[in-house]
């Protein structure tokens, strides 16, 4: 398994135009579904004039939780040429929405498909990505004597500390990528015996 994944950063626009219809589409970073529904609700104030407002979405690393919808438009002419785009271009942790003006000419099935996934990877081309890594956390608790040893590991590793207290028995709370914790956890609990 991979421990990075790739996102957009920031929220960004794109458009396409065919037949008088205008697509204005928008890519967002999200970690949750009711992030989405926050964002869709939003669009849907602000466009409320609009035809349709056609969405996607994939979160978790690996995108394996996803949904997409149509808002009318005929059955997967919308909702999954933009999931396809977020795919194509191995985006996760990403929602796209598409605000469609009617432009009186009917586009076909075909037309609408293009329309929504040219829109989509446009709103995707002008978007800042970035590769994140998929991190699991590790608590661990050592004695004061060990601070210099165990700080070394963290910084080996490039864990990053969450939260640190330190007594007599220090705590640490550490995210660190998944294919590093497996080395890590060995050092710390060779560091707990020494």
């Amino acid at each position: 398994m991979t421990d990075t994944y790739t996102t957009v950063t920031a929220p960004s626009e794109g458009c396409f135009s065919d037949k008088r219809s205008r697509f204005y589409a928008f890519a967002h970073h999200v970690e949750t579904a009711e992030e989405v529904k926050v964002l869709l609700d939003a669009y849907r104030r602000k466009y409320h004039d609009a035809r349709h407002i056609c969405w996607a979405y994939r979160l978790a690393p690996d995108g394996a939780e996803y949904r997409f919808n149509d808002d009318g438009e005929p059955s997967s002419t919308a909702g999954k040429p933009i999931h396809g785009q977020l795919v194509s271009n191995n985006l996760t942790d990403t929602a796209v929405f598409v605000v469609r003006y009617y432009g009186g000419i009917n586009l076909g099935t075909s037309g609408l498909i293009a329309a929504y996934r040219e829109a989509a990877a446009d709103a995707i081309r002008h978007a800042t990505t970035e590769e994140r890594y998929v991190e699991t956390i590790i608590d661990y608790s050592f004695a004061y004597t060990t601070l210099d040893r165990v700080m070394k590991a963290v910084r080996d590793s490039g864990a990053r500390i969450l939260s640190q207290t330190y007594d007599n028995t220090c705590t640490v709370r550490l995210a660190v990528r998944i294919s590093r914790a497996g080395e890590l956890r060995k050092q710390l609990e060779h560091l707990s015996f020494s």
